[in-house]
């Protein structure tokens, strides 16, 4: 490792104004921190000490022990081998059908009160036992798979005096680790040294943040120094006392204890796990958070058993039906014994076999009953439910449109029992950073000097490489534009070179040499795609030292003297480099948002307007723009200025201040050179598909661990924002919240009313924000310090213009939701609500007013936290969406969770419940599969109850008939196979292949989605219709059948036992099937041979149960002896029944015929309202509100890091040159 002799001034980084840093060594005497975080340092680690380490104990129970400290394996899997049958069973008998089940098979074994044979529920329940246990079982292996892979990945661990290869999951807090370039950070570690100058390190964080751009990390000075080889670090014996392990990824507070002194610890010490080393050869670390202690672990929420709101809804419906069978049964209990009394005292002459007195008579009745009504819930519709699900998961994983070739990656269900749900999807949360974006960001136009040049058309574009007369050219660009490139290549345009020139000096690159070629590495993309743009025209960075940056301008080498460089940050949005020329001309080069290059031009610039106008188009197209500036600057102006930074430099207090101030006064009168469009490029159909799914009434929230200004650029890329919306930021929400939350600002007008259709509205958030706000969801203490330094909102300044629509739409809005919120506040009175869920409350009403949300610098834990909010106070079906490790939580905590196969790893498709290659196929997974798979479980929900129905209640009209005594009225074959054989086909038809319109349509027409949302096709009415449906084709074929039979005898007549239940069990069987064939909308010919063979298997299982051979076998089991053939050999007796069949289907047919005779035409959605006419109340007039007259994006403050142009002028970030 170097040693550079670079001290102190790498440590004066960001810090927060409470944090007293020191420049060197402290004594333990002398850095003194407030007594709350004293006691908070609980976390003490020893290095290269286990034994220290392992003598701490964490209490579990009573005088139950465990090690404090937890080792590096993590286990994400839900069983383990020992866990998984008792837990399985234990998770599927908490389904109250299940339990069900299991009573009936316990009374079915009781020879007193059975009236069927035990084993014909039994065989189905464990059936559907082990279903579902399989499918768990595959799941969990799949995680097991996962954790193994990651628990076995190699990292270097120093063992006594040398690093040696061991396995992440050996690995515990206070080991010294060795990691390379590329390498992942195996746990949370204390960078100790590194390779690189000072021992910065950089680190890629897109698998915690989204981030893309890298980030640096720097040990402590002592360590750099100290720890040079792998003896030292051996004999390193440190202390760091830390907070206790904690979700905040971008916190973090301790210090490190060493030779009797103490030095401060921050985030910028810390290697997180799950980020990836990049341009660092190798650096040095030690644990202090391993496995699941870890930041990231601590954001990974735990696997969640998902139901969907038909399983919960049914769930309900069964516990309605037991206990309606359990009135009934206890009903027609108390009837047989009046029924037994009377029977007793008018026949007391008979001796009859009582097994006790009235009342245990009528107990073991009730039973019997209950056993014999058990068909009301049937067990086949469930078993059936879950080949419905699976088909339905296997047509995803089949869907060719679902496809994505460039990555071999298929649309895959890995959950097979939430088809259904995709079709009710009312909020989708996306991750930005590789989900709605391709982390692909190139060059797309440029304006110069007032000229607007884009990438030449394909049949102007040489089929030759244009750049071949440079030799330096980067062949990824895409960028050509043959006129710029004669202009550039002439030399006579000074606006042109100047334009290059600032793009090929005014940046914090740096560059490699490997194999003869240029490397650049940059803390952003948007810097890399600029410098690489000059690169191609001519104007390529070579190389920098602490005090010069080299060009190869055209074939000519030039070096430029540094000598200063004005760095960006949030509040600037710009970066200035002043350097002088081999000429001795001193010139500021600047780069910067439009807003603030644009105020500080010279007042006579005559290319503004163009430029504006350029910015303007850019805009539209969802560029990303940039202006570029230069200016000279004279030599007497200069030594003032530079004296005067040179003072401000070593000031004491409020430096930072004057700098800034040095710093505007340079970046003064500047000359307009042009502007810059990048295309942070989006996925394919990203826009198409949102504006889809706006259509169909979902809701898409953004939430990113990226800048806000990323994510709101990126929002207006794919159309989730618009020009026209009014957002909403934090002081903004605020204001609202606390105005409308006073009772005494509270409006209450009569004509309040809600949001008109132009009334566009998006908030805009961040993760400090939600710290705040979600108190009831977290399970944590908030963080010991607050950071005090928030970047200003990325709004231009409010300077007095009001335009009267937004403040007309505000104002409704702030009438509306105050009317809304006096509701929920006396609500929240009524139940008693804590504060903090009262605000949590009126933030969601507020929210879900918003066209969309945009929630930025969260980290994973405020994904899932957000989403857990929107769960709790909107009751509605959430969807997550993402390709990250950051991800996970988000996917676990929703309905829904989507992993796509993107660049940041599988971790986010191994946790989902759906997996796909692209954002885009999320509009063909709900509007298509989705809205499909809700339609036939509905379809067939409401048919299974009716079917059901319509065949077992004869058996309660039965019984007031034979004395309530639980005689079944069907052959026992008949009820063991109605369910198996006679009434499956059509049911699983429906299920699998049923279709209101086509795939095309539902595409087309994505209002048709709306219907899941509103749960429209089955709930409790859908419900009632149903058994109002079987009751009533159970009463007619029944009373029917009754009434035609009675006072009958001779050959045709059917008034006996056998003869009543074949009519009735035909007549019922025949209705079930035209009901079948009504309300199949999409007929086949699987459909056809499907009904066909339904009706076949009745005949053929009943020629065989009923035939004379089996008879003779067992008389008891097979007693219906050619009852059927006797029934159908009487032509009066197929009248009867094609007259029940008839008087069932007729007057259903022709009440839905009138229906939708009658049905009006739902009133198109392009229908204009009204103004309103009410008065407008006006809000205070806010700071920040909008975006100002000019709708124009700046790239620069994206995703461009502060820091990096000190490092660059301290030396710090340079090797010393041999």
């Amino acid at each position: 490792m170097e040693d550079t002799g670079v001290r102190g001034a790498a440590q004066r980084r960001r810090k927060a104004p409470h944090e007293l840093r020191p420049e060197g060594p402290t004594s333990m005497d002398t850095l003194t921190y407030p007594e709350d975080l004293k006691d908070a340092f609980t976390w003490d680690i020893k290095a290269n000490s286990r034994a220290y380490n392992w003598q701490f104990k964490a209490k579990v129970f009573l005088c139950w022990h465990r090690p404090k400290y937890k080792t590096n394996v993590i286990h994400t899997a839900k069983y383990n081998f020992f866990s998984f049958l008792p837990r399985n069973l234990y998770e599927q008998f908490h389904s109250v059908s299940n339990l069900y089940f299991l009573l009936i098979i316990i009374l079915q074994s009781i020879p007193e009160i059975s009236t069927l044979p035990w084993f014909t529920l039994f065989a189905p329940l464990v059936c559907l036992i082990v279903i579902h246990a399989t499918r768990d079982l595959v799941d969990d292996i799949s995680r097991h798979r996962s954790d193994r892979a990651i628990n076995n990945r190699p990292c270097q661990v120093l063992v006594e005096n040398s690093f040696i290869w061991q396995k992440w999951k050996n690995l515990c807090v206070g080991d010294v680790v060795r990691l390379s370039k590329d390498n992942i950070v195996p746990a949370d570690l204390l960078l100790l040294a590194s390779t690189e100058p000072s021992s910065l390190c950089y680190v890629e964080t897109a698998d915690i943040d989204g981030e893309t751009n890298l980030k640096f990390r720097q040990a402590l000075m002592v360590t750099h120094h100290e720890l040079t080889n792998p003896r030292k670090m051996a004999s390193f014996r440190g202390r760091v006392m830390c907070e206790e392990p904690n979700s905040r990824m971008h916190q973090f507070v301790g210090h490190l204890e060493w030779n009797g002194n103490m030095y401060p610890l921050d985030i910028g010490n810390i290697l997180l796990r799950g980020c990836k080393i990049r341009n660092t050869d190798a650096c040095y670390g030690m644990v202090i958070y391993a496995g699941f202690d870890t930041k990231i672990m601590k954001n990974c929420g735990k696997i969640h058993l998902k139901r969907t709101k038909l399983d919960l809804l049914m769930n309900k419906l069964v516990v309605l039906i037991l206990l309606s069978l359990v009135v009934v049964s206890i009903v027609l209990a108390v009837s047989f014994g009046f029924q037994m009394r009377e029977f007793r005292d008018k026949h007391y002459y008979l001796w009859i076999p009582y097994r006790g007195g009235v009342a245990m008579e009528s107990f073991f009745i009730f039973w019997g009953f209950l056993t014999l009504l058990s068909g009301m819930v049937p067990i086949a519709m469930f078993i059936i439910a879950e080949f419905i699900y699976v088909g339905n998961s296997k047509f995803i994983n089949w869907d060719e449109e679902m496809y994505y070739a460039p990555q071999d990656v298929p649309a895959k269900a890995r959950s097979t029992n939430l088809n259904d749900q995709l079709g009710q999807v009312e909020y989708i949360f996306s991750d930005k950073t590789g989900t709605l974006t391709q982390n692909i960001l190139t060059f797309k136009k440029c304006c110069i000097d007032g000229y607007i040049y884009g990438p030449d058309s394909e049949s102007r574009t040489s089929k030759e490489n244009p750049y071949l007369w440079n030799q330096f050219a980067d062949g990824k660009l895409r960028f050509h534009n043959k006129k710029l490139l004669d202009i550039v290549r002439a030399k006579r345009d000074k606006v042109v070179q100047e334009f290059w020139r600032v793009l090929a000096i005014c940046h914090t690159v740096m560059v490699q040499r490997k194999d003869n070629l240029l490397v650049y590495q940059a803390a952003s993309p948007d810097e890399e795609a600029l410098v690489t743009a000059a690169r191609n025209f001519g104007y390529v960075f070579l190389s920098r030292t602490q005090d010069t940056i080299t060009l190869m301008e055209l074939g000519e080498e030039r070096v430029y003297q540094v000598l200063a460089m004005m760095d960006f940050n949030s509040s600037r949005k710009r970066m200035s480099v002043l350097v002088r020329n081999p000429e001795g001309t001193i010139c500021l080069y600047t780069k910067g948002a439009d807003t603030v290059i644009l105020e500080r031009l010279h007042k006579k610039h005559v290319t503004k307007l163009t430029t504006e106008e350029a910015l303007a188009a850019f805009a539209k197209e969802s560029l990303r723009t940039l202006c570029l500036a230069y200016k000279e600057v004279d030599e007497a102006m200069y030594e003032r200025w530079h004296q005067q930074h040179e003072e401000a430099g070593v000031l004491l207090q409020n430096r930072v201040q004057a700098l800034q101030e040095l710093y505007n006064e340079m970046e003064q009168s500047l000359n307009l050179l042009g502007a810059t469009g990048i295309e942070d490029r989006l996925q394919d159909g990203v826009p198409v598909t949102i504006e889809c799914l706006k259509k169909a009434n979902i809701k898409i929230w953004v939430l990113t661990g990226d800048k806000q200004e990323t994510a709101v650029n990126i929002s207006f890329a794919c159309q989730l924002l618009s020009e026209n919306m009014v957002i909403l930021e934090e002081k903004k929400i605020l204001h609202i919240l606390e105005t409308c939350w006073d009772p005494k600002n509270l409006l209450t007008n009569k004509g309040l009313r809600n949001l008109t259709q132009h009334s566009k509205f998006a908030m805009v958030v961040d993760g400090d924000f939600l710290d705040k706000l979600l108190l009831s969801l977290r399970k944590e203490p908030r963080a010991l310090i607050q950071n005090m330094e928030a970047d200003e909102s990325w709004q231009e300044p409010y300077k007095g213009v009001r335009d009267f629509l937004q403040g007309r739409s505000i104002s409704r809005l702030w009438r509306s939701f105050s009317a809304q919120l006096t509701q929920t506040k006396s609500k929240a009175l009524k139940t008693r609500e804590s504060p903090e869920m009262q605000r949590e409350r009126a933030f969601m009403e507020l929210a879900s007013r918003c066209q969309a949300v945009i929630c930025c610098r969260v980290t994973p834990k405020q994904k899932a936290l957000v989403v857990a909010l929107v769960k709790k106070y909107q009751q509605v079906v959430t969807l997550a969406i993402g390709d990250g490790a950051n991800d996970v939580n988000m996917i676990k905590t929703a309905d829904i969770g989507v992993g796509l196969a993107g660049q940041e790893g599988t971790q986010a498709v191994q946790n989902s419940d759906f997996a796909l290659g692209q954002f885009c196929f999320l509009q063909r997974l709900l509007l298509v599969h989705g809205r499909w798979s809700y339609m036939r479980v509905c379809k067939f929900l409401r048919y299974f109850i009716y079917k059901t129905l319509a065949i077992m209640m004869p058996q309660i009209w039965f019984a007031f008939y034979n004395g309530f005594s639980a005689q079944t009225l069907y052959e026992g074959w008949f009820l063991a196979l109605f369910n198996l054989l006679y009434s499956t086909l059509p049911v699983l038809y429906i299920g699998l292949f049923e279709q209101d319109v086509s795939a095309s349509q539902s595409l087309q027409m994505p209002e048709l989605y709306v219907a899941g949302q509103k749960d429209e096709l089955f709930n409790y009415w859908v419900f009632l219709q149903a058994i109002t449906h079987g009751t009533a084709t159970s009463l007619v074929n029944f009373l029917m059948t009754l009434w035609t039979s009675r006072d009958t005898a001779g050959p045709c007549s059917y008034s006996d036992h056998q003869s009543f239940a074949v009519v009735m069990a035909l007549s019922g069987l025949l209705c079930i099937t035209m009901e079948v064939i009504l309300i199949i909308k999409y007929w086949t010919m699987l459909g056809v041979v499907a009904v066909f063979l339904n009706l076949s298997f009745y005949g053929v299982m009943t020629y065989i149960t009923q035939s004379s051979w089996l008879y003779r076998i067992s008389p008891k089991t097979f007693p219906f002896l050619y009852a059927d053939r006797n029934v159908l050999s009487c032509p009066s007796t197929v009248l009867v029944i094609l007259l029940n069949m008839s008087l069932n289907t007729l007057p259903v047919l022709a009440l839905r015929v009138i229906r939708q005779t009658l049905k009006k035409p739902l009133p198109k959605e392009e229908a204009k309202e009204k103004a309103p006419d009410e008065e407008i109340f006006t809000v205070e007039p806010m700071p920040s509100l909008h975006r100002g007259l000019r709708h124009r994006r700046s790239s620069y403050d994206f995703s461009h890091c502060e820091g990096y142009a000190n490092l660059i002028s301290q030396g710090t970030i340079l090797k010393r040159s041999l």
